[in-house]
């Protein structure tokens, strides 16, 4: 069966594939082992080769996307940009028409989508590979199942200084149990478990991302934000960014394969350059 289109997004540390089979999609993700952009894409050709035909549209962004040559292998190659179809994905994948869409994978990135069109509104720094990088240091692992698993199984509040600690109650709108210093008990306190520091760690990730969501999508006047990237697969994460829009009284749509949203965005570009 042949593919129609061929949607690729070459991120830092995964290649996220989405092709089209007609009355089916198929989604493979990647290890992205930081070749150069046209072996990237080759990799990504390579995982779907059974199913490819000669004339199969594809489309690239992501990473180094703007590297790569107007073809590879002798196939015409669609650059697509990041940021409209980061937009795109995550209205299409959401199936809303308008919000604030957040990139949360290795780093994050976060867009109004509109009708009218999509635009850069700000980002993070800390993101999934800060997850990784501090995990490696402080549990021993960077394998994303274990420590999605261990934060599952902790305490935050065991390595976080909380608000009834730090002052004796709530403050403002949040409340007493709310956490006031990320991490802050790991300079006076020792024995901590891996478990409560992986919970710490997911919190301290998942906290600041949502906190610049809500900023931003007030500062945009966009009510719904829309969560995408592989960063949103881990429970742990969505729990943490759950808790956020409790005490700020918003909701975080997270819609499925989130993993996928700007390759989606991909795909939804190209349907309408090759309909």
């Amino acid at each position: 069966m042949a593919v129609s289109w061929l949607a690729v997004d070459m991120g830092m540390t995964n290649i996220d594939v989405i092709f089209d089979l007609g009355d089916m999609q198929k989604l493979f993700m990647l290890r992205n082992w930081h070749q150069t952009a046209s072996d990237q894409l080759r990799q990504a050709l390579e995982a779907v080769s059974d199913d490819l035909s000669a004339d199969v549209v594809v489309g690239v962004t992501g990473g180094r996307y703007r590297d790569l040559p107007e073809q590879v292998d002798g196939r015409r190659i669609h650059k697509v940009d990041e940021i409209q179809a980061l937009g795109r994905g995550g209205l299409t994948l959401s199936g809303r028409e308008e919000g604030l869409v957040v990139s949360a994978g290795t780093g994050v990135a976060m867009v109004a989508a509109r009708p009218s069109g999509v635009e850069h509104v700000t980002g993070s720094a800390v993101g999934g590979g800060t997850l990784l990088g501090l995990s490696k240091i402080i549990l021993g692992t960077d394998d994303v199942a274990e420590i999605d698993r261990l934060a599952l199984a902790g305490d935050a509040s065991a390595v976080d200084i909380m608000l009834n600690e730090a002052v004796g109650g709530k403050v403002g709108r949040l409340p007493e149990n709310a956490n006031a210093v990320n991490l802050g008990k790991l300079d006076r306190e020792n024995g901590f478990t891996r478990e409560n520091l992986a919970a710490g760690l997911a919190r301290l990730v998942a906290q600041v991302i949502a906190v610049i969501a809500i900023n931003a999508s007030n500062a945009s006047d966009l009510e719904k934000i829309i969560m995408v990237g592989h960063l949103m697969d881990l429970t742990s994460i969505r729990k943490e960014i759950d808790l956020v829009g409790e005490f700020y009284h918003r909701t975080f749509i997270v819609p499925p394969d989130p993993g996928f949203g700007t390759a989606a965005g991909v795909l939804s570009i190209l349907r309408e350059i090759n309909p």
